[in-house]
């Protein structure tokens, strides 16, 4: 198995029938780059279980951008003014330009989305009672993933910088 460029899988036959019927995965999330692999496979299947590779003719951007647009969120989610939603639980002007200084910086990385997921994946967590953790790596020097709950290391306290998260 090996990766293109979009960081999607590519597997030879093998590898994808190996996979399929060791793990029962979801077939339609291979893709096989020979198309007589592609051809031969499906027959050997008796349908069409296997995509056929294609390159993509877009940027990794546009690519990262019609991907978020298919992540499950509920429309309110998708909605959401989520950097106002973020202002609105600062309590101190720290935390107030702390947070309009990361949501900058989120902005510019087009990451509003990913943001607005993670709070209803936190919600959809807390609701369920399933407990994630504290917090590790880069992630805890975001103040604003820490309004979210993402984690539970305040960023502020320890002077964490958040540019070590947002490279």
């Amino acid at each position: 198995m090996k990766l293109d460029k979009y960081s999607r899988c590519i597997f030879s036959a093998e590898d994808a029938f190996d996979s399929i019927y060791k793990t029962q995965k979801n077939k339609s999330t291979y893709l096989i780059t020979s198309t007589e692999d592609y051809t031969n496979a499906n027959n050997l299947l008796g349908y069409e279980a296997l995509v056929n590779y294609n390159e993509l003719d877009i940027s990794i951007q546009e690519f990262d951008k019609k991907q978020q647009e298919e992540w499950f969120m509920p429309k309110y989610y998708k909605d959401l003014d989520i950097a106002a939603y973020i202002l609105d639980l600062c309590k101190t002007q720290e935390e107030l330009e702390r947070c309009g200084e990361e949501l900058l910086l989120y902005q510019d990385k087009n990451l509003f989305n990913l943001l607005r997921y993670l709070l209803y994946l936190v919600n959809t967590m807390t609701q369920h009672k399933i407990i994630w953790g504290v917090g590790r790596g880069s992630s805890v020097s975001s103040y604003v993933l820490f309004k979210l709950r993402v984690h539970r290391i305040n960023s502020i306290t320890y002077n964490l910088d958040v540019k070590e998260f947002l490279r």
